[in-house]
């Protein structure tokens, strides 16, 4: 008996927390209310399903609990039972499935008028590519990355000479206007998330994955990475900002185009330095771990940390110059800033690289963000 009691406050108790908790999803902020529906109609089966089985349990217990003087009937199968289950099983698992292969094939549907954007995924961090005046992305390849080139266009396609690079966490799109986007990882599996447009879809390595979503909604939505990805994971964090197609423009108009960012990111020693060490530090995944505004990250921040004091794990103090820094990137377990985990891996840079991405640390103002 006590059994029964506890199955039925069970119940009793899911129904209550389902009707009375804020657990609701957010506001929606894309055409993709029938994502939504989906997931009503399959916590309503689902639910129906929970209460069902429980509560025929905990009737089951009470109506055939042991008593004195009776015995149980043995029935080795009753067709017409094992019939109506493997019915109503049937139907309610393509009740659940239906709606969402309905959804699945729409949504890699893109229509032919929509914005193409490429989204392009790294330990930790996020970069994003529009096509130019041809209206065309030029091909991409894995050899092609470097410091000159972070995203691996190919530099002998010429319908990528003007593709716009928004290297960085902010993306900016036209609010009512569709949006195909394109997904590729530079290391392991991602994935592209923005939960108030309800969609999502895995970034594999290799490969090109792709799906769309028509922005509904203005303001500042969060991008997540919905895959674990590293230890870093947690703070592959970007913003998506949907705006009016003018300010849109704008911002896109601001952007620098492949052709020119090239040229600026393999300035020889002797040049900007400063600019050719950025160019190196995004090719090699420098800002997934280090910010350069001052912010909290996976690894120390850079912003007013070069000729300053850093405490290291061990309590000791040095100044952070360019042979602490030349350290850190060729063996950074060598001396390890206090508060931080040893999970940068060793690179092999020449000196001319690591003189640059010392100048470009040197160049960024501000105070120390805790890295002192």
């Amino acid at each position: 008996m006590a059994i029964a009691i506890v199955l039925i406050v069970i119940v009793i108790a899911a129904l209550a927390f389902h009707a009375l908790s804020p657990w609701w999803l957010t506001p929606l902020a894309s055409n993709w209310g029938l994502i939504d529906d989906t997931l009503t109609v399959t916590l309503l089966i689902t639910g129906a399903v929970f209460v069902a089985v429980n509560l025929f349990i905990a009737v089951a217990v009470i109506r055939y609990r042991h008593r004195h003087g009776r015995r149980a009937a043995y029935e080795p199968e009753n067709r017409k039972l094992e019939h109506g289950l493997t019915w109503l099983t049937a139907v309610g698992i393509v009740a659940m499935l239906a709606p969402g292969l309905v959804v699945y094939a729409e949504l890699i549907s893109p229509p032919k008028d929509a914005l193409v954007v490429e989204v392009v995924g790294q330990q930790w961090q996020w970069a994003y590519r529009f096509p130019g005046e041809d209206g065309r992305l030029g091909t991409s390849a894995m050899r092609f990355v470097g410091a000159d080139n972070p995203l691996g266009l190919n530099p002998a396609d010429p319908a990528g000479r003007d593709d716009a690079l928004a290297v960085g966490p902010e993306l900016h799109l036209p609010l009512g206007r569709p949006v195909r986007v394109l997904l590729r990882s530079k290391d392991v599996l991602h994935n592209f998330f923005v939960p108030p447009i309800r969609t999502r879809m895995d970034m594999v390595p290799g490969m090109v994955t792709e799906f769309w979503f028509t922005p509904t909604r203005a303001g500042r939505f969060d991008i997540l990475c919905a895959e674990l990805c590293g230890v870093g994971h947690y703070n592959m964090r970007g913003v998506m900002v949907v705006e009016p197609q003018a300010d849109f423009e704008r911002w896109l108009a601001g952007l620098p185009r492949f052709a020119a960012a090239r040229q600026v990111a393999a300035t020889p020693p002797g040049g900007d330095l400063a600019a050719r060490g950025r160019g190196i530090a995004q090719a090699r995944g420098c800002f997934g771990c280090h910010s350069v505004d001052g912010a909290a990250s996976v690894g120390p921040g850079w912003r007013g940390l070069f000729g300053h004091e850093v405490e290291l794990a061990d309590g000791s103090r040095l100044k952070a110059d360019a042979a602490y820094i030349a350290e850190s990137i060729r063996a950074p377990a060598a001396k390890l800033v206090k508060g931080y985990p040893p999970i940068m891996p060793p690179y092999a840079l020449d000196d001319g690289e690591v003189a640059a991405i010392a100048a470009y640390i040197a160049s960024l103002d501000g105070a120390a963000d805790g890295t002192r």
